[in-house]
Formats: C-alpha cells, structure tokens, sequence
C-alpha cells in the first residue's frame, strides 16, 4: 500500500552548533534541501488540480466549458475517457505529448497509472497524470507557473532541540497486526504494521506505529498537540533509519522530532495524504520540526 510518498542554529540553554546532539546533522543543509525539492519545477508547489474521473469523458482545458479548468494552456488541451480503471486518452492540442514522446494522429493511447515523468501528458509548463487512489483513477495536474511555486515564500521551523531527539524501543507485534488509515480524499485502508515504538518524552510516555516498515527504514504519520496551533491539523511525517535488530526483534529506534516535515496538503488542496492514525495522535506537544506553512 502506498498513500502518497516524494536549520541554522540549536538553542540547549544557548546557541550551540546542531552536531553537538544530532550525531553530525546539518539541519540548515537539510531544510534549504528541502525546499529546494518542494519547489522544483514538478515539485508539490506545482500541483494545480486533482480530478476524480469518472465513467466516460473528462475535458481538461482553460475554456470554461472543461471539466478541469485550468488557469493557462490551450483552451481545450485534451480529453480523457475512464472506462473500468482504464483511462483513454481521446483528444488533444497539437502541443500534448505523451511521456516526452509525439502522439501520432488517429490513435487513442492507455494512460498508465504510473506517476513518473515518463508517464506524463506534457503541454509546455503543464504535465497531467492518471494516478490512482483507493482503487479510483484521477486527473493530477501540474504546473511549473503554478502561483504556489512563483510565490513561494519560504518554509518556517522550530530551531532544532535536543530534548526532541529520542531513543525509542522497539516492540515488534507477535501476532499480525492491521492500522485504519484514512487519507485526505476520506478513503480508508487497513495496513499490516510489524511493529510500534515506546518513548519517553518531555516526561510523558508514547507510542508511535509506522505506516510503512523496512529493515532500513521506517515512516510516520503523526499528530501532537501542536497540530491545534502551529502544526499542520491532520498530521506531519517521520522518516528514521529501521530498528537496530530488524523488524522482528525487539531494538532501538532514534526519533528526530526536528526533521519532522509537512504533508504535501500543507502546500496544495489537490494533494492526496494520509492522515495521522488513532494510535498516532499524541498528547503531548512536540514544538520540533516544520510549522504550517500559510502562518
């Protein structure tokens, strides 16, 4: 299953360098970088629609008469046909081609589900992709001239704390265990998870279970109680290295709270994410990582 996947200064009773608690990271590296990635020009700051597609045609184009109206690009760019999850692509602007590719005239081709750049619809600065979602194929459109991505205005973050860098155990499940996780579009999924983290913090103990488990690397979703003032409300992701024995051994996972980053609907309505689970809301504040983004 797979819902969605793409620091200057440390106050501890004063201004220290960030590799005094984070063995070595960089975090005012690791924030501009990530701008960076967000605001590349098919990055989430591009994204100008999400159309769900439903039995027969959906037009695209900035004439008012399409079903997806866009700000800029031909009048009528193109029309698609769903038809039982597969998506048809019926007519186009001279300017469309398909994974880089020309369309030669007279012919109808599949639009795959893939979402990468080779599967794309392209039209100068617009790509448009048939991704699916739950089992239901949408219409995803981006924009290099998107307003999101001209204007972006910068990302704001907590300075990195110490204290927001933990040890977790972990404690694999003996028996198989599911997660209900809904995302943004009200679609739900039952997920197998290996496993969940204990740790303390700020003097509360918690737990957290990862959406996604390898033995190189886990994948939060998760809410704390910041998410009702500076945070984003459904939730922020954790990525960290995989426990220290495996999966199904009981170990050690480092939680650095100030690498928590935003959802990519902190940035566009047409994004589709998971939101933070049940057993991922904590009560606790943790004021480490990235804040909203329009505050």
């Amino acid at each position: 299953m797979r819902f969605i996947r793409g620091f200057a200064c440390v106050f501890i009773g004063g201004l220290l360098s960030s590799a005094v608690f984070a063995a070595g990271t960089d975090y005012a590296a690791v924030r501009a970088q990530r701008a960076a990635n967000l605001t590349q020009p098919y990055g989430w700051f591009s994204l100008v629609a999400l159309e769900w597609l439903k039995d027969g045609a959906t037009t695209v184009g900035s004439a008012k008469d399409n079903n997806v109206v866009l700000a800029d690009g031909p009048a009528h760019l193109l029309t698609v046909e769903q038809k039982g999850g597969k998506v048809q692509l019926l007519r186009w602007d001279a300017s469309v081609s398909l994974g880089g590719k020309p369309l030669k005239a007279g012919e109808q081709p599949v639009v795959s589900a893939d979402e990468s750049e080779d599967a794309a619809l392209v039209s100068g600065s617009i790509r448009i992709w048939a991704i699916e979602r739950g089992g239901q194929r949408y219409l995803r459109v981006k924009d290099a001239d998107a307003p999101g991505r001209v204007h972006f205005h910068g990302l704001r973050w907590y300075a990195p704390v110490g204290r927001y860098r933990v040890e977790a155990k972990w404690m694999p499940y003996a028996t198989p265990h599911a997660m209900q996780v809904v995302n943004k579009l009200g679609q739900v999924e039952k997920v197998p998870v290996p496993g969940r983290v204990e740790f303390a913090i700020d003097g509360k103990q918690e737990t957290l279970t990862p959406l996604e488990a390898s033995k190189d690397q886990l994948w939060f979703v998760f809410r704390d109680a910041t998410s009702h003032t500076t945070t984003d409300g459904g939730g922020r992701f954790l990525t960290t290295a995989g426990p220290s024995n495996g999966l199904d051994k009981p170990g050690t996972v480092v939680l650095d709270f100030n690498e928590a980053v935003n959802p990519p609907c902190a940035y566009s309505p047409y994004a589709t994410c998971p939101l933070a689970s049940r057993e991922n809301r904590l009560e606790v504040a943790i004021p480490a990582g990235e804040k909203r983004y329009d505050d």
